[in-house]
């Protein structure tokens, strides 16, 4: 038996996709435990691209349970066109499972999550507007509506018009919008209800017998720590707890079940929206790293900021995780450039760091300190092994297991799934 985790050690868009797809082929049980669709995992596989937003990538494997969480906030709409669009390509949803304890987006949770966010105008989060914020809002004041809800008639319906008497309110009063018609929810809800019905279950009571009973699973990871409610550059983060530690609360299971965390990472640093970004570079460097590596949002489509790698993050994603292994990303495009920075510390205030603030005033302080690499330009995107990957790379993936504190375990060289090295 193993349980194995799979999170970002950077800002999301590391690449997890992939290796839960590859680790997936072994496992039994496929989890996502945090987050929305507001995240998104491409995946190529035998030629063809996969957007998934929702469901967990072992859906591309045939004969394997694939669950979504009570730690995911699920708009039924998303999910049953995600449903749709993988039956359309011949992938089998059959083996789908859904919590009875994830909470719904709503409509007016899509609504709120824009006028919010327009509110706040230049100070603005950088949110997807896509209701996530506010769904997890109304989790924690108690007033959310579950998966086991919207199987009840009655009660999701009461629920539906007790919400809106106050969401229409603050809809209209406050923001001026145009508030809900409760009957309309009602309606379009009830017929997602039957949609799902077949999916929903007590996640938690599935996961247990299968650990039970010798079976491995593999928890996916969306987002990434620095993106975290509690330990990302708040309040630049998600709503949700996308670090190891969100897998147990996000699942159903006990800690003491998990073997094994996979850090992922990209041998550079990207981050869509708003916040800090130390080894940003705003030029022409990152520019190239950019393009190089395609790095535009899976969901959003938009153009993600990029700069150097930075170890500091790395190291304190790696205690925070409890990480076993580091899964490194882009190998082969760094390598096109022509030298390569790696950051080892910060300078803050005249006098060196390795940890990374909590206070994002503190933070904009720090200066990084960089190490410089010489290039591996040349094609990687065959190699299938360690010891034939050239030796500029190899310097550079040692320096950052020396830096983290880590060993690497997955590299990979392209976006295709074979294109892994497994150390």
């Amino acid at each position: 038996m193993a349980v194995r985790v799979v999170v970002g050690t950077q800002w999301g868009d590391e690449g997890k996709g992939k290796y839960i797809d590859m680790l997936a082929g072994d496992s039994d049980i496929v989890v996502r435990f945090s987050g929305g669709n507001n995240a998104g995992h491409t995946i190529v596989a035998d030629g063809v691209k996969y957007a998934l937003h929702l469901i967990p990538s072992g859906i591309l494997h045939k004969g394997k349970t694939c669950i979504i969480g009570n730690g995911v906030v699920v708009d039924p709409s998303v999910l049953l066109q995600e449903i749709e669009e993988l039956n359309g390509k011949g992938i089998s949803t059959d083996g789908l499972l859904i919590s009875d304890r994830a909470h719904l987006i709503m409509p007016y949770h899509k609504l709120l999550d824009e006028l919010q966010e327009n509110f706040r105008g230049s100070s603005n989060i950088g949110t997807t507007k896509r209701g996530i914020g506010p769904a997890y809002m109304d989790k924690t004041e108690r007033s959310g509506i579950r998966m086991c809800d919207l199987m009840e008639k009655e009660t999701f319906i009461q629920k539906v018009k007790s919400n809106l008497e106050v969401k229409n309110l603050i809809i209209e009063k406050v923001y001026g919008g145009k508030g809900f018609n409760p009957e309309e929810i009602i309606s379009e809800y009830l017929g997602y209800a039957e949609k799902l019905r077949k999916y929903v279950t007590d996640a938690s009571v599935v996961l247990f017998d299968a650990i039970e009973a010798g079976k491995n699973v593999l928890f996916e990871g969306a987002q990434a720590a620095f993106l975290d409610l509690d330990f990302g550059t708040y309040p630049y983060v998600t709503s949700s707890n996308p670090i190891a530690g969100g897998v147990c609360t996000g699942s159903g299971i006990g800690p003491v079940y998990i073997d094994e965390v996979f850090g992922v990472l990209k041998a550079y640093t990207s981050r869509v929206g708003a916040g800090p970004f130390p080894t940003e570079q705003n030029n022409e460097i990152g520019d190239t790293i950019r393009e190089l590596g395609w790095e535009y949002g899976t969901t959003t489509g938009r153009p993600r900021r990029c700069g150097w790698l930075d170890t500091v993050m790395i190291k304190y994603a790696a205690r925070i995780n409890g990480l076993t292994g580091l899964a490194i990303n882009h190998v082969d495009t760094i390598g096109k450039l022509d030298k390569i920075k790696l950051c080892t510390a910060y300078k803050k205030d005249g006098k060196i760091i390795t940890y990374f603030p909590s206070s994002l005033n503190e933070l904009a302080k720090c200066e990084p300190i960089y190490e410089e690499f010489d290039n591996w330009n040349i094609d990687i995107s065959g190699v299938r092994s360690y010891e034939e990957l050239p030796a500029n790379a190899k310097k550079y993936l040692k320096r950052i297991e020396e830096l983290t504190g880590v060993k690497v375990k997955l590299i990979g060289v392209g976006k295709e799934r074979e294109q892994t090295i497994k150390v």
